[in-house]
């Protein structure tokens, strides 16, 4: 397949809005699992040789009106527009949803789900808040174990060691390409278009890693290959979009106004990982290990890139407490209170004594 063929039908996978690509998936056999962003353990679905689907609501490709009966017309789109999938039967090829606590609107989406979606799978998955805490380690293996046994209740196979194990091979396979794709378009922008990379990742969350792996592969080989001249452009990180997913013509449109971006934080749970996942030991506690550590790295990332942020004007200098507002004032400053509310008082009692002449006249 050439670059534009393998870059069409990645976004085949997520433009349909009736997703016939998944259809024809659930025709083949597979059973399907969907995930609502931003990080759900995908590794423990593909273990239970269920595969995940990466869902990032409808878009612009629908229109909301049943999901606005049942929930807040206020809250997020993407939480209305995933819930108006579900209503109109465009995912009834799914087994169910996987909800994590992302915030408190996709807790209330997973009991929404369950309650008009009753034949469909509606978990919602507790992360610790406090990833650093001694009882976060027992508290997320056991979220991780509890998600294991719904998973097989549906699949009808309990996942065993070497399940994880080729898992997390092709996991770990999958996220260095992704990573490569990442590095290459932080060297070279110019190679790789931000929208043809963005319809590649993404459309990777959807697929079955063994089925999207041998596109990735070929489409860096090309970009790699590729001799582009760079322009004179900015580059430039995009970041606040964790969750919600722009669309291909606006990220088009970002380059085309004179703009490299060479990084960005989209699709940012099919990257959660920052190293790879260990093959031996404990399946279940590698993925709580690799969770915790990945959590605590992107937490902690935060106040330092925003203190390198450059600032647009100087920060304004603190404010001298004044003297009357003082916790123990001095006689002087107590007589200055003292005149200041008194001539507040005389001003009021001047201004109301005119106004009530006034309407005698």
């Amino acid at each position: 397949m050439t670059l534009e063929q393998i870059l069409a039908e990645c976004r085949e996978w997520f433009t349909d809005p009736d997703f016939g690509r998944l259809r024809a998936l659930r025709e083949q056999g597979r059973r399907l699992i969907g995930c609502f962003p931003v990080y759900t353990p995908e590794e423990v679905v593909m273990a239970a040789r269920l595969v995940p689907v990466h869902l990032f609501g409808g878009g612009t490709m629908v229109e909301i009106d049943h999901a606005d009966s049942r929930m807040q017309s206020f809250v997020c789109s993407i939480t209305r527009s995933t819930f108006e999938l579900g209503l109109t039967k465009r995912l009834a090829m799914l087994d169910g949803m996987l909800f994590p606590s992302i915030c408190d609107v996709a807790r209330n989406l997973s009991g929404l789900w369950r309650r008009n979606l009753p034949d469909h799978l509606a978990e919602f998955i507790h992360f610790p808040e406090n990833f650093q805490s001694a009882h976060a380690v027992p508290y997320l293996r056991h979220e991780l174990q509890r998600l294991e046994q719904r998973l097989t209740a549906i699949s009808g196979h309990a996942p065993g060691p070497d399940d994880y194990r080729r898992t997390f091979e092709r996991v770990n396979r999958w996220q260095a390409a992704v990573n490569e794709l990442y590095a290459l378009r932080a060297a070279a922008p110019w190679n790789v278009p931000l929208a043809d990379a963005y319809a590649l990742v993404r459309a990777g969350g959807m697929m079955p890693r063994e089925q999207h792996l041998p596109l990735l592969e070929q489409a860096l080989a090309t970009w790699r290959a590729a001799g582009g001249r760079p322009q004179d452009r900015v580059r430039v990180i995009v970041e606040g979009s964790f969750c919600e997913q722009p669309s291909l013509e606006l990220l088009q449109t970002i380059e085309e106004s004179g703009c490299y971006v060479v990084n960005d934080d989209y699709l940012l749970g099919l990257r959660w990982h920052t190293a790879p996942l260990p093959l031996d030991g404990d399946p279940l506690e590698a993925l709580r290990a690799t969770s915790c550590s990945a959590a605590c790295r992107r937490r902690s990332t935060i106040p330092a890139r925003r203190a390198a942020a450059p600032r647009c004007s100087p920060r304004r200098a603190p404010r001298r407490p004044r003297a009357w507002c003082s916790a123990s004032p001095s006689s002087a400053s107590r007589r200055s209170t003292t005149s200041r509310c008194s001539s507040a008082r005389s001003r009021r009692r001047a201004f109301r004594t005119c106004r009530s002449s006034s309407r005698r006249r």
